[in-house]
């Protein structure tokens, strides 16, 4: 009985001290929510009240500034190809020219670009065989646009990242040219494609892209917080860009590091640059103005994508950047940081629920068990009910906002797809430490662990 006894205690006291973790991590998400909300009825009540909202077609200017799109493509011969005739068919802009980051131990990825045969396309070979890191193709690609810019004494107004899996919007460029340099950073929404063969493992990107790009990046823009970039449909004021680069040698990006566009965005504000995502619709459309791809449809995939990411900014990004701004660009940082401590939380509330239920069974089949105390006292039951209502809450905003930009459809299936969140995101968890404990115990620097790229109507997998 005593050893009973020394088991109750312990339950107990592990699922107080989860529960208590949960509940800080849920309270946050919530005030996030609530800043969100707050922002939105104000914004329909003093601004939309009194003025039309933009369309893309309503910033087109009479005199288009250049651009420069950079596309960094380690091994992407199955996609680059179909990815810039696309780009360059469907783009409704005059003045761009797009630089393609390739190795020399690709030649396939070489032989694709080159097909596609449009003048407007420059391919950009980086000197050192692949694969570096994302970030020193960037800044092979970004020494490219430098040399084009002293050869024809044609300034950029902006650089732009994408992607070789990216479909993006023909008015893309007309947003960049009418906010920039207003803004020294314009970052427009990323929207997933749904994949019906993936449900579930790509599907669950739909719910948090939603979530990201329609509400926390808008929060951190509210509180003042730098804005990071996702990578791509990224836009940077050219001589913002110019700055951070001679800062740091000429290379603007960290070759380093694993998240570069991440970081990104903090060194835009510490020079006093402000960055912005921004939600726009063209007309006749009803989604906002965005960059649609396709994301990792397996398990191992998607783990190793998320591992990736989590790397980057959780733990290399805590060496990287430290604490840097005030206390918006802390709390925001702490919030991004806190992603291995919740899927922690989560594998381990998952594994208290079954030993709870295992816990409620034994005391209705052991009579000697039912005269123990309690296990649920009345503080852990309120405290659990606290949470529960705070799951439902996370669930509904999932739900509406997976609903506002896929329809209803998929809005539903965000309820069960949390689930299958949950588990990506602790598997990548892991992934994560373990890999970046590695790299410090190695002394090696971490390379480019890319996943394989899909673009609509390709076969690429």
């Amino acid at each position: 009985m005593t050893a009973l006894l020394v088991w109750q205690v312990l339950l107990h006291e592990a699922l107080l001290i989860v529960a208590i973790g949960i509940l800080l991590s849920g309270l946050d998400d919530l005030f996030v929510d609530l800043v969100f909300i707050t922002r939105l009825i104000w914004r329909r009540l003093f601004i939309y009240s009194r003025h039309d909202r933009a369309s893309a077609e309503s910033l087109r200017g009479s005199d288009p500034a250049a651009m420069a799109i950079i596309v960094p493509a380690w091994d992407e011969a199955a996609v680059i190809g179909a990815m810039l005739t696309d780009l360059t068919t469907r783009l409704d802009y005059p003045r761009y020219r797009v630089f393609v980051g390739l190795y020399p131990n690709d030649p396939a990825g070489q032989a694709a670009v080159a097909a596609v045969g449009d003048h407007r396309i420059q391919p950009v070979l980086c000197k050192r065989p692949g694969p570096t890191t994302k970030a020193d193709c960037l800044n092979h690609l970004w020494a490219a646009v430098v040399a084009h810019e002293a050869a024809t004494a044609i300034p950029f107004k902006a650089v732009v990242l994408h992607d070789a899996e990216d479909v993006i919007h023909p008015q893309e460029l007309w947003i960049y040219d009418a906010l920039i340099p207003r803004l020294a950073m314009v970052q427009l929404p990323v929207l997933p494609l749904p994949d019906a063969t993936s449900r579930w493992v790509a599907g669950h990107y739909l719910d948090e892209f939603a979530e990201n790009h329609t509400k926390d990046v808008v929060v951190r823009e509210a509180l003042g917080a730098a804005v990071p970039s996702a990578g791509v449909a990224t836009a940077i004021e050219r001589r913002i860009l110019g700055r951070i680069a001679d800062r740091a040698g000429g290379a603007p990006f960290e070759a380093g590091c694993l998240t570069e566009d991440y970081e990104l965005g903090h060194r835009i504000k510490a020079l006093g640059g402000r960055g912005a995502l921004v939600r726009i619709r063209a007309q006749g459309e009803t989604a906002v103005v965005a960059t649609r791809e396709h994301f990792p449809a397996t398990l191992a995939t998607a783990v190793r994508q998320k591992s990736r990411w989590l790397t980057g900014i959780a733990l290399a990004g805590w060496d990287r950047l430290g604490w840097p701004g005030g206390i918006a660009d802390c709390y925001m940082l702490l919030r991004d940081r806190k992603a291995l401590i919740a899927s922690l939380l989560t594998v381990c509330a998952y594994a208290l629920s079954l030993l709870l239920l295992v816990d409620q069974g034994l005391r209705a089949a052991v009579p000697a068990l039912a005269a123990l105390p309690p296990l649920l006292d009345a503080g852990l039951r309120g405290l659990l009910l606290l949470n529960a209502a705070l799951l439902l809450w996370r669930l509904l905003m999932r739900v509406v906002l997976t609903t506002h930009n896929y329809g209803a459809g998929e809005g539903l299936r965000a309820i069960p797809r949390a689930l299958v969140s949950n588990a990506i995101n602790a598997i990548a968890a892991f992934q994560a430490v373990r890999r970046y404990s590695a790299s410090l115990k190695r002394g090696t620097g971490l390379t480019w662990d890319k996943t394989a790229h899909r673009f609509p109507g390709t076969d690429a997998t």
